[in-house]
Order: C-alpha cells, then structure tokens, then sequence
C-alpha cells in the first residue's frame, strides 16, 4: 500500500490531459456481454477499477485485450454467468454486468455489492426495473439471481429518492437493447455517461432514443454486432484539476474538456472568484485567490455533481467566509471533514449540510483517505497547505486517477509516491 508526500505552496502552471470517462468505461464493457463480434474501445484509462472489471469479464468468458489506452473485447465463451463476490466486491460498478448476463444468455447471478464509505446505494431500482421486463428475480446466498427467456418491453420508472439511478438506468438500457418489443424508461438518468452508453449501443446495432434525458425509448433488436468507441473525456477529472488549479492560486490549461458536461461546476467556480475560459481544445482555469465563499448543492445531472462535492469544499476552506455545501445524493458523504479539519479547515456539519468558514491557510497533516473523491480533496488540501502533508490509504486514488502524483508534477507540484509502511508499535513486555 502506498501513500503520497506532498509538499505544499506551490502554484500550479502548464497544461494538464484528460483521460477518458471511468464512469462511462464501465457499463460499456460490461455492455459488450452483449456482442456478438468483438469490440474496440479507444480513450480508456489505466485504472484499477477498469483492471478489476476486466478480471471480471474475462471470467465471464470475454477476452481482454489491452494496448495502452485501447481496449479490445471479444466474448469466447457465455458459459459461465456468475459473477463472484470475491470479485464483485472490489467495485459496484460490477453490478452493471447484470443486465447483459440476463439479456443475452437467459441466466445471470450475480453478487450483491457490498456496503460503501459514502454510504447506502441500494439496487432495487436496478432489480425492480428488470423485473418489469419479465425477468424472474431472487436472492440466494447473497448473490442475485435472475432468470427470463426473452425479455419483453415495458414502461420501467427508474426515480428513488434521491433522484435517478444511473447504473441502474445502465443495466435497464443494456437489458431493454435484446428485448422483445418496446422500453421506455422514464426518469431515466440524464448523466453524459448514460448517454455515451447508449451511442455505444447504438454503434453496435441497437435502436435507443434520448439517451441523456429523462425519457429513454429502446425498440429491441434481434441481436448487437461489435463496434468502435472512443470514451468520452472524464468530468469527474476534469472538474478536480479545475478545483487543484483555482486551490493552488495557478494557472492550469486542460484538454479535452466536454465543458457542456461541467456548467454547474463552471457556474459554482466562477461564483467563487475562479476565472474559467474556454479553449479551442478545452478549458483555462486561474484564480488571483481572492476566493469569496458560495453556496452548492449536489444534484442529479446537470446539476452539482456529488463527485466533486470534496473537491469543491477543500476549495471552500479557503475562501473569506461562510460557504454552505449540502449533500442531496449521498447524505452520508462527509467523511473527508474530519480529515480536512486536522488541517486547519474550519467546518461544522449538521445533517447533510456542511457549513464552512475560510480560514486564511491550511496547515499541512498526516491524513488518511476514507474513499476516491475524498482522496482528491486531501491532495487538493495538500497542494495549498503549508508544510508536509502526507496522504495515506492512496488505494482510492488510483481507481478514478490515473497517476495523479505525476500529473500534477508535471505543472509544478512536488509530490512523492513511497510505500506506506506503518510500524504498529508493541506494549513493554508483550511476546512476539
């Protein structure tokens, strides 16, 4: 396990690439399950999370190929539908798998993912909708396991209570492409990943509509040949170097930037005092760290993104005065507070509120990341705070961001990658 060492002050200046989506990778190579000729997919980033879900899918009976940041994928063999808890149990994400197990070869049974650091992300929505598509549907030894012999369309509804589910809309939309007749999911997510999934769909054979709003129509086809796709650009990682850039009091170019996935972000930076203009290929970001604070609310897209909100609140620590951030989509999300507070910051939570007063600096600390996003923030904290600040638990990082520490060195931050080698000291006396 390693950590990062990172020595703060140090503005940030260059031009920093954008890798493809991780969030959009995901259900598109669970998607070519459903393929019957392979598939190849440019733009996708060397993540841990992308490797385990490869693992997975090659036990599915689907070879993996990768070539830097080309993946090719071809399913040689559909005899095995059961996705495993010792590997579903690694990534959520893996869920996304369920839909096109069922779909294409009649049978899926797949572990339940386990809890999350962020908190409760149940999959009713996903099981309910694919029910509703005729699929027979139960729980045996902690695994889901369905059953169907076609799928036939229906009108699913995919809303919960904190708004739409959108690997839940993924697994719905790859189940509903085999079906027989029509789908129309409403309040469908409208996220640009969902989206994505479906032009993948769509270059593979399939006849989706809307994809990206919350009314999706699919007429379902007899069979999905392979395709070509490249990934969109990950706005996730995009809005974190935007956060890295204004935090740093730098200057920091980023391409290529959808900035049409990214207004609400551009909208709360701006109301921050961050200067954000668009380029030819991408986005300038630079801040003169007069930051004032702002109010933000996580919301489903296009709204705030719930992925940025750590991001957005280590920026926060360091504005002149009081900035409110709360929570809509994971309530529980907070747990990089305690964190960001061994640093100086000054933040009292109530509920799924977070009240933040600047303060003038950040103090660099020993911190321990508790998820990915979290993660960020505290390298966020890092690179403006005085001193050594010294991340640990960086396993996190590297599902969502690809060798971050050498990016960011890359326009003048000093970090450092070393192996966390914690020494647990034993009580006089004590027997080995």
């Amino acid at each position: 396990m390693d950590k990062l060492i990172i020595q703060g002050g140090r503005p940030l200046r260059g031009v920093i690439p954008i890798q493809g989506s991780k969030n959009a990778c995901l259900p598109i190579m669970a998607a070519t399950l459903l393929a019957e000729a392979p598939c190849t997919l440019h733009g996708v980033p060397k993540l841990a999370d992308i490797d385990a879900l490869g693992v997975l899918l090659e036990e599915l009976g689907v070879s993996v190929e990768r070539r830097q940041r080309t993946l090719k994928l071809a399913v040689t063999d559909r005899s095995n539908c059961h996705a495993r808890y010792e590997l579903v149990r690694k990534m959520r994400a893996s869920i996304c798998v369920l839909g096109p197990l069922l779909a294409r070869r009649g049978y899926a049974r797949v572990s339940m993912p386990g809890g999350c650091a962020i908190g409760a992300r149940p999959v009713d929505l996903h099981l309910r909708g694919l029910a509703t598509l005729g699929a027979k549907i139960e729980l045996d030894g902690g695994d889901v396991v369905a059953r169907c012999q076609r799928l036939r369309g229906a009108e699913v509804f995919m809303g919960g209570p904190f708004g739409s589910t959108v690997l839940g809309t993924a697994n719905v939309m790859m189940a509903a492409a085999l079906a027989e007749g029509t789908t129309i999911i409403e309040c469908a997510a409208c996220e640009p990943e969902v989206e994505d999934l479906a032009n993948f769909l769509n270059a593979m054979g399939a006849r989706i509509l809307g994809g990206g709003t919350p009314r999706i129509i699919i007429q379902g086809v007899e069979s999905l040949s392979g395709c070509t796709h490249t990934v969109i650009p990950d706005r996730i990682e995009a809005g974190t170097f935007m956060c890295a850039a204004a935090i740093t009091n730098g200057q920091v170019s980023l391409e290529p930037v959808r900035l049409d996935h990214l207004m609400a972000v551009v909208d709360r930076l701006r109301a921050v005092g961050v200067f954000v203009e668009k380029t030819a290929t991408g986005v300038e970001i630079f801040s003169a760290r007069q930051l004032v604070p702002a109010d933000v609310t996580t919301q489903p897209y296009p709204g705030f993104p719930t992925d940025l909100q750590a991001q957005f609140m280590a920026l926060t620590c360091l504005a002149e005065g009081n900035s409110v951030i709360t929570e809509k989509i994971f309530p529980d999300r907070f747990l990089h507070v305690a964190e960001l507070s061994r640093m100086g910051a000054q933040i009292r939570k109530e509920g799924p509120t977070a009240v933040v007063t600047g303060c003038k600096r950040l103090i660099g600390a020993p911190v321990m990341a508790s998820d990915l996003r979290a993660s960020a923030a505290l390298v966020l904290a890092g690179l403006a705070a005085v001193g050594q600040t010294t991340v640990s638990r960086i396993y996190h990082l590297d599902r969502g961001y690809e060798r971050i520490e050498e990016r960011l060195c890359a326009v003048g931050a000093d970090i450092q990658r070393v192996p966390d080698e914690v020494a647990i000291p034993q009580l006089a006396g004590a027997v080995a």
